[in-house]
């Protein structure tokens, strides 16, 4: 089986950003859709028509979030190497896909819009339409996705999807607030202390990981060199 090649590392890390990136869309627009599908009797007459399918929208986002938490995991396996993790990561893209389209279509029926939702399902779909981009063959030996990760490598493309997660996430009151500010309230901040300290999390963590990859690039010499040494002796 051929080593990655640069260009192959380079598209790894590309997706695997990519991916971190939309498991955080999901999981922070599932969440906050949770507020309409608990109360949508709180926000006024835009979303009464929601009130009366309250159930509906209270299963979409459980399932959204479910298929979000399952994206993450199937990630995780993916930086890793695992066997069987790309196709795991194409059928967490699928499932997301499901509920959200769902949504788009009743909040549209019911109300006439499905904003913000509607950005979320395309993240989605693109991330989709380049994961199967990368399984052409000539692309997906030179990506190697389930070769496992050597040394610090998996450690570098975690902590750089870690921490674009976690700047996505200090920075969702910006970037979503024209979509989510209702009668001047900016509902994208409304849980600003999870938010922040999930992100700052991710963020430390994955300066954390840069650095033990950083670390772990310096040993590999002298692995290499012990190794060298060890089969020296045995032969």
């Amino acid at each position: 089986m051929e080593k990655p090649t640069l260009l192959g590392k380079i598209l790894r890390v590309v997706a695997i950003v990519l991916l971190g990136l939309t498991a955080a869309f999901n999981l922070m627009g599932g969440a906050g859709s949770s507020c309409i599908a608990l109360a949508a009797e709180k926000y006024g007459e835009d979303w009464a028509a929601l009130i009366p399918y309250k159930w509906l929208y209270q299963l979409l986002i459980l399932a959204t979030l479910a298929a979000a938490i399952y994206g993450v995991i199937v990630l995780i396996r993916l930086i890793k190497g695992r066997k069987g993790s790309y196709n795991q990561v194409i059928l967490s893209l699928v499932l997301v896909c499901i509920p959200t389209i769902i949504q788009i279509a009743a909040s549209r029926s019911l109300r006439g819009a499905s904003q913000p939702n509607d950005m979320r399902l395309y993240i989605t779909l693109f991330t989709l339409v380049v994961l199967l981009i990368l399984r052409t063959p000539a692309i997906f030996q030179q990506i190697g996705f389930e070769r496992g990760a050597k040394g610090g490598a998996g450690s570098a493309t975690g902590g750089l999807a870690a921490i674009s997660t976690g700047l996505l996430a200090l920075s969702v009151q910006f970037w979503a607030g024209s979509t989510h500010t209702w009668d001047g309230v900016n509902y994208a901040d409304a849980w600003h202390l999870q938010i922040a300290v999930i992100g700052w999390l991710l963020t430390v963590g994955g300066m954390l990981l840069l650095i033990r990859a950083a670390l772990n690039g310096q040993n590999e010499p002298v692995v290499e060199q012990l190794q060298g040494e060890q089969a020296n002796l045995l032969a």
